[in-house]
């Protein structure tokens, strides 16, 4: 077994509680913003697809850099859009990650942005703090989304006020 091994198993996990986070959301809701500084529904759920993809860039790539001028995000126009882009970013990702060596994982990864490097760690610290730990932050706030627009939430750790499940409540 290698390093990645488990990591797969957990990603693989975290992915389909947050695609089941995603089956809830409302298309109508997709320009829903709590707040006038926050994402729209929407902006949120297509940042988590998305940014997906990147596991695939930290492990093709030593150092990426990150251009504000030219970057432009995935904005999905539709709930199918959405799912589209995050299965097919979790299956590439899952691709990728499966042929990594413990060697690879191991190797010092950086994001610079305008010529500065703002992350710098081993590739599997990347993969899980702005990759993993990534996705289940918004995901916490993409819940919130949900529950202020009366949406019933998944099970996600355990029972939730909509699915009860095995715990009673």
């Amino acid at each position: 077994m290698t390093m990645i091994d488990p990591f797969i198993q957990e990603f693989t996990h975290e992915a389909a509680t947050t695609r089941r986070l995603f089956e809830r959301i409302p298309e109508d809701s997709l320009p829903y913003k709590p707040h006038e500084k926050s994402y729209s529904m929407g902006e949120l759920a297509s940042h988590m697809a998305h940014s997906i993809a990147w596991a695939v860039m930290t492990i093709d790539m030593d150092v990426f850099e990150m251009d504000p001028e030219v970057y432009k995000p995935f904005i999905a126009s539709s709930k199918a859009g959405l799912m589209e882009e995050f299965d097919k970013n979790v299956s590439e990702a899952i691709g990728k990650m499966s042929g990594c060596s413990d060697e690879s994982l191991m190797a010092n990864w950086q994001m610079r942005v305008g010529g500065q490097v703002v992350i710098e760690m081993p590739r599997m610290a990347v993969l899980k703090s702005f990759i993993l730990n990534h996705m289940i932050h918004h995901r916490g706030q993409l819940d919130v989304y949900l529950r202020l627009n009366d949406v019933p939430l998944p099970q996600i750790y355990g029972p939730t006020a909509d699915e009860p499940g095995m715990m009673g409540g």
